[in-house]
């Protein structure tokens, strides 16, 4: 059985400046989307949840893609 082709895309997520100083819910929201250092980057299927993380967080990331 051939695997079905997904037509979701993948976005590329680095982390620019850190979480210290902002709100909990913002640490925890990057901590969500697997980033744990400076200047990590993490690779994520483009859907309207992970978009919504992003946008939350948006000042403190880079996003590709």
């Amino acid at each position: 059985m051939a695997k079905a082709k997904s037509s979701v895309g993948k976005i590329k997520i680095t982390l620019i400046k850190s979480s210290i100083g902002y709100p909990i819910d913002q640490k925890r929201t990057v901590l969500a989307l697997g980033l744990h250092r400076m200047n990590q980057s993490v690779e994520h299927n483009d859907t309207p949840a992970v978009r919504g993380m992003v946008n939350k967080v948006i000042h403190l990331l880079r996003v590709e893609g």
